[in-house]
């Protein structure tokens, strides 16, 4: 017994919607929700001033440093080993949030070889929140209190952006619209439980400031 074949047209129709199938895409999968929020870049969000007290961060290092050898002092460089070590950051740089010890080390003068070379300040209270926009240190005792955001940079750095709040004054959460409170900053691991803050080109007195944080 004979099968039946379809006659021409229909084969035409068959084919027709054969190939309208095949060109028709699938649909787009839906998009993939995260949790964890989105930061920006801090790229997008530094001044100009600022970026180039980055971008200079090496020339801060060497002239703070021949300063600091070279002219007189205040408190003792000696123990500080790794914290005024250019090179001595290490991998896995973000902090844990808590409450930590800070102190300050100002390296180099503004005011040229009249000025003292280094200034070791004492320990004060300092704090890393975890905020919706990541990580911010905030410094919380003290005449000269920073404050920022830090930014993911690379396994070995992270940048901070923010500002200076001076002796009574609350927090300052003013990044950019203050340029004289306006501070740059790059946060490294520098031992198990050990971190500095370097502040290039500070607005005023030296050259670098180091914040030297460990865990309270």
């Amino acid at each position: 017994m004979s099968r039946l074949r379809p006659g021409p047209v229909a084969a035409c129709a068959v084919a027709l919607m054969a190939a309208a199938c095949a060109a028709t895409p699938a649909p787009p999968p839906p998009p993939a929700t995260g949790s964890g929020p989105v930061l920006r870049d801090w790229r997008s969000i530094i001044t100009p001033a600022d970026r180039d007290r980055y971008n200079r961060r090496e020339a801060a290092w060497t002239l703070a440093l021949q300063q600091a050898r070279r002219q007189p002092g205040s408190g003792d460089l000696r123990p500080l080993g790794d914290l005024i070590t250019p090179d001595a950051a290490r991998l896995s740089v973000a902090p844990p949030a808590g409450d930590y010890r800070c102190r300050t080390i100002k390296l180099g003068s503004q005011g040229g070889e009249d000025g003292l070379g280094y200034v070791v300040y004492g320990w004060f209270a300092c704090r890393i929140e975890q905020t919706p926009n990541g990580l911010k240190f905030v410094k919380l005792t003290g005449s000269q209190r920073p404050s920022g955001l830090l930014f993911p940079e690379t396994d070995r750095h992270m940048v901070m952006l923010g500002s200076m709040a001076l002796a009574s004054e609350p927090a300052a959460n003013s990044y950019g619209q203050r340029p004289d409170r306006d501070l740059v900053a790059v946060l490294e691991r520098i031992g198990e439980a050990r971190w500095r803050l370097i502040i290039p080109w500070p607005q005023n007195e030296s050259n670098l400031d180091l914040i030297e944080l460990v865990p309270a």
